[in-house]
C-alpha cells in the first residue's frame, strides 16, 4: 500500500476486474485547523495518533474541547512566520470510538511527540481497499414468511454503510413503507434538496478532513450496490439485460440508511474510516457495514478493529468483508473477534453460457450479456497464448493479433479486468470470448456484463477446451445462450476469492465466522451497464466479499428489529450456532474445487436467517470481557488502551487464553504430545423457558472430547448456565500425517440445535 495509509476494503468487486472491494461504516468527529509551514509538508504523511485519555487539568471545560486541547498539545509547537504559507495539520480528532486524531506529521515530529506524557503510540496511515433478486429467496426472505414473517423488514433499525457513496435517486432507496427514522437519529444529509427522506436518512463524505466535501455521489457503484443489498426497497421488474429478473429487494427493505463515503479513486484511508465510524456513532446508527479491509494486522494497530470496538461498547453492530484474497489459507482481513467476519458463497442461481466447440462437448459457464442474434454457427477458435508471451494468453491490452472473426480464449488473472479481457479482444477484431479459469479458481464462475458474446468456465473445462484446440489444424467453437437457471444443488459453494483462515491476529478464534451470498450478486447500480445493447440497466451484477458482507448486515438489522435487547456478540452467537453446514443436495459444503470446504473457509457455516432468529441458546460476551482476552495475546497495556479507550494493568486483570474467549467456535493449536486444553462457555437461554438440552459431539480426528455436564435443563429466560470441556490429543496423533482436523460440539433439545464449530491443528 501506498505512504498514506487508507483501509482499501475489498469487495470483492468482479465486475470485470480483478479488484475486489468491500466498505461501510461511520462515525463522528471534529476537524481541527492548527497551522504549520507549508515547508514541512513534503516529508509528511497522515499518521493515526493513539493516545490517553486527558488528565484532570483539561478537565475544566466541556469534554469536546478538552478532547481538542488535549490533542493540540501533543501537535510540534512552532512560531509560524508571517510570510509563509499555511496549510492545516491535523485532520481528524475522534472522541466516539477511540481516544486519538489523525494529522500530518513528519517522521521526526512523531519521534519528538513519543516523548510527551500520554502519549500511546503512532502509525502511517493504512490505505485499504473495497472487498438483489433472488438471494433474499435462497436465504429463506419471502414475504409473509421466515424472518419476514409479521412484516418485519427491519424497522427502526439504522445501517450504516461506510463505502464509495450512494446514488440517491435509485428507486431502491425509495421511502415507500418506510416509516421516519427514531427519534435518536442525528445524522446530516449532505445532498442538496429533498433527496435523503426516510429510507436515507443521512448521507455524509469524508475526505483528508473535509467533512463536508460536498455531497456522497457514488462514481463507482459499489456503495450503491452494497447499501441497496443491505436494506433496498422492493422493486418490482429489476435485472440486467433481461436476466435474473424479479422483484430486488435488500434483506432488510424498511430499514434505514446512512452512507459514509470514505472511499476514492485514491482507496480507503484509515484516517477517514475512523471518522467516519466516530461520525456515525454520534449520528445513532445500530449495524456498521464495511465492504473494505486491508489484510491481517495487530488489532491495536487496525483501525477498523479499533473503531468497531468502539462501536459495540456502545452496542452497534460491526459487520465486515473478509477479504477477497482466497483460495489461500491465512489471508484474512477483518479478524477481532467483536467483528462479525463474512466470507463469500453462491447462490443457486447462474446466469448460463455454455460454450459448444467443433467436437460437440458442451461447457457451461456464465455471463450477463446474453445476445438473442448471435450465430449458432460454429466459428474459428482460437487459444490467445498459443504462440506468445503470458500478456496475450491474458488478453492484456494491445496483446492481441490475427484473431478477426474468431472465438477467442482467454486466461483469467494477471490483474486484468474480465471484462477488459473482453474490451480486448473486441478491439482486435475477435466475434466472442471464452474466460478460462487458471487452476485455484476451480469450479468458481462470475458473470459479468460483457461487451462482446463471451461465457466464464472452470479450470477444468478451460484444460479441456485447450486440449481440444491443440489437437486439430481447425479448431472451431460458439456460445449458446440459456439465461437464467434456477435449481443448483451444489449451492451454496465457497468461492475461489474467499479469503480464508486461520487468522493470522489471533489462530485461536475460528474465522472467517459465517459465509453469505457473494458471487453475481444483482443490487442497485447508478449508471447503466450497458455495453452493447439499447437496454439501459439501473442494476449491476457483481461478486466479492464486498457483497457477502451486506447480506449479513441486512440480516443483523432484521435480528435486531425482532430481539432490540439482544447484544452484538448474542447476534453474532444467534447467526453462527444456526448456520447450515451442507448444501441443498444435503452434502457438505463444497469450495471451488467441489471438495468438502474446511472450517477455515466456511467458518460456522452458511447463513440461516430464520433460524437465527430462534437460537434456543446464545453465547454472549460484554466489551469488558474482551480485556482478559487481549491480555493473552500479550499486548501491553498501552497497546489494549488505544483499543478500550481505559486504563488497563494485565497484571491485575489477568489473561486468558483465546480459546477461553465466550466465543461460538473453538479453534485449537494442540501439541500432540502436550496437556490436555481445558476450557469453559456459558450459555444462555432466549428459548422456552423450560427446556433440556442434551449435548452432541463429533470429535476432530485424534482428539477425544470430555464435557461436563452433558445435560442442560432451564427453567427461565435468561437464564445462564456453564459448562466445561476438555481436548486431548490421542496417542499417535499427527504420526498418520493428518494435522488438521474438524468436529463440532451441539446442544440438542426438541426444538433447537446449537452448533459450535471446532477446528484443530497440530502444532508439529
Amino acid at each position: 500500500m501506498e505512504n498514506k495509509k487508507c483501509i482499501v476494503m475489498q469487495i470483492i468487486y468482479f465486475l470485470g476486474s480483478s479488484c475486489m472491494f468491500y466498505l461501510s461504516l461511520a462515525v463522528a468527529v471534529e476537524n481541527v485547523a492548527v497551522l504549520e509551514p507549508l515547508a514541512e509538508t513534503n516529508s509528511m504523511q497522515t499518521y493515526i495518533v493513539w493516545v490517553e485519555k486527558p488528565p484532570s487539568n483539561f478537565l475544566a471545560q466541556s469534554d469536546h474541547e478538552d478532547l481538542e486541547s488535549w490533542y493540540q498539545s501533543f501537535l510540534p509547537q512552532t512560531i509560524a512566520n508571517s510570510n509563509q504559507l499555511m496549510k492545516p495539520r491535523m485532520v481528524y480528532a475522534y472522541r466516539n470510538v477511540a481516544t486519538g486524531f489523525a494529522a500530518k506529521l513528519t517522521a521526526e515530529e512523531v519521534e519528538e511527540m513519543e516523548k510527551k506524557d500520554g502519549f500511546i503510540s503512532a502509525h502511517p496511515e493504512r490505505n485499504l481497499q473495497l472487498h438483489t433478486t433472488h438471494s433474499p429467496n435462497f436465504l429463506g426472505l419471502q414475504q409473509g414468511l421466515g424472518l419476514w414473517k409479521g412484516s418485519n423488514y427491519g424497522e427502526g433499525v439504522i445501517i450504516g454503510l461506510l463505502d464509495t457513496g450512494i446514488f440517491p435517486d435509485h428507486p431502491s432507496f425509495s421511502d415507500e413503507g418506510v416509516p421516519p427514522p427514531p427519534a435518536k437519529w442525528k445524522g446530516k444529509c449532505d445532498f442538496r434538496g429533498t433527496v435523503c427522506n426516510n429510507k436515507l436518512i443521512g448521507a455524509r463524505s469524508f475526505d483528508g478532513g473535509k467533512t463536508a466535501g460536498g455531497p456522497p455521489i457514488d462514481d463507482a457503484g459499489h456503495g450503491t450496490h452494497t447499501s441497496s443489498t443491505a436494506g433496498g426497497n422492493f422493486v418490482k421488474g429489476a435485472g440486467v439485460f433481461g436476466m435474473a429478473t424479479g422483484t430486488a429487494t435488500g434483506m432488510a427493505p424498511h430499514a434505514h440508511l446512512a452512507m459514509y463515503k470514505v472511499c476514492s479513486e485514491q482507496g480507503c484511508f484509515d484516517s477517514d474510516i475512523l471518522a467516519a465510524m466516530d461520525t456515525a456513532v454520534d449520528d445513532g446508527v445500530d449495524v456498521l457495514s464495511l465492504s473494505l479491509g486491508g489484510g491481517s494486522a495487530y488489532f491495536y494497530a487496525d483501525g477498523i478493529a479499533v473503531g468497531a470496538f468502539g462501536a459495540i461498547q456502545k452496542g452497534i453492530f460491526v459487520s465486515c468483508s473478509a477479504g477477497n484474497e482466497g483460495p489461500d489459507y491465512n489471508t484474512l482481513s477483518n479478524e477481532a473477534p467483536w467483528i462479525l467476519t463474512v466470507g463469500a458463497s453462491t447462490i443457486d442461481r447462474s446466469i448460463r453460457a455454455t460454450a459448444k466447440l467443433g467436437n460437440g462437448q458442451e461447457y457451461d459457464g456464465e455471463s450477463v450479456f446474453q445476445p438473442k442474434d448471435f450465430s449458432s454457427k460454429q466459428l474459428p477458435l482460437v487459444y490467445a497464448g498459443a504462440h506468445s508471451h503470458d500478456s496475450s494468453a491474458l488478453c492484456d491490452v494491445g496483446s492481441l493479433k490475427n484473431v478477426e472473426g474468431k472465438v477467442v480464449v482467454c486466461e483469467v488473472g494477471g490483474g486484468i479486468g474480465r471484462i477488459a479481457k473482453g474490451v480486448e479482444v473486441k478491439r482486435a477484431g475477435g466475434v466472442a470470448m471464452i474466460l478460462v479459469n487458471p487452476d485455484f479458481a476451480g469450479y468458481t464462475t462470475i458473470a459479468d456484463a460483457h461487451v462482446l458474446p463471451a461465457t466464464h468456465v472452470s479450470y477444468s473445462a478451460g484444460v479441456s477446451i485447450k486440449t481440444y484446440i491443440n489437437s486439430t489444424s481447425t479448431p472451431t467453437a460458439t456460445i449458446f445462450f440459456k439465461g437464467t437457471v434456477i435449481g443448483d444443488q451444489l449451492a451454496p459453494k465457497v468461492s475461489f476469492f474467499s479469503s480464508r483462515g486461520p487468522s493470522l491476529a489471533s489462530p485461536g478464534i475460528l474465522k472467517p465466522d459465517i459465509i453469505g451470498p457473494g458471487v453475481s450478486i444483482l443490487a442497485a447500480w447508478p449508471f447503466s451497464v450497458d455495453n452493447a445493447t439499447e437496454s439501459k440497466a439501473t442494476f449491476n451484477i457483481i461478486s466479492g466479499t464486498s457483497m457477502s458482507c451486506p447480506h449479513l448486515s441486512g440480516i443483523v438489522a432484521l435480528l435486531k428489529s425482532s430481539h432490540p435487547d439482544w447484544s452484538p456478540a448474542a447476534i453474532k452467537s444467534a447467526i453462527m450456532t444456526t448456520a447450515e453446514v451442507n448444501n441443498l443436495a444435503g452434502s457438505a459444503i463444497m469450495d471451488e474445487t467441489l471438495f468438502a470446504a474446511d472450517l477455515f473457509a466456511i467458518g460456522a457455516g452458511h447463513v440461516n436467517p430464520s433460524k437465527a432468529n430462534d437460537p434456543g441458546l446464545i453465547y454472549d460476551t460484554q466489551p469488558e470481557e474482551y480485556i482478559p482476552y487481549l491480555c493473552g495475546l500479550n499486548y501491553t497495556d498501552k497497546q489494549i488502551a488505544v483499543i478500550t479507550q481505559k486504563s488497563v494493568k494485565c497484571s491485575e486483570v489477568g489473561a486468558i487464553p483465546e480459546a477461553q474467549l465466550n466465543y461460538p467456535t473453538f479453534s485449537l493449536v494442540i501439541d500432540p504430545a502436550g496437556k490436555p486444553q481445558k476450557y469453559t462457555r456459558t450459555v444462555t437461554n432466549v428459548g422456552p423457558a423450560k427446556s433440556t438440552y442434551e449435548l452432541a459431539v463429533v470429535s476432530p480426528h485424534k482428539i477425544d472430547i470430555s464435557v461436563q455436564p452433558e445435560e442442560f435443563t432451564f427453567t427461565e429466560i435468561n437464564q445462564t448456565m456453564t459448562y466445561h470441556v476438555v481436548f486431548t490429543a490421542q496417542k499417535g496423533a499427527a504420526k498418520d500425517g493428518i494435522t488438521f482436523s474438524q468436529g463440532y460440539l451441539s446442544w440438542v433439545s426438541r426444538q433447537h440445535s446449537v452448533r459450535s464449530q471446532i477446528s484443530v491443528i497440530f502444532d508439529t
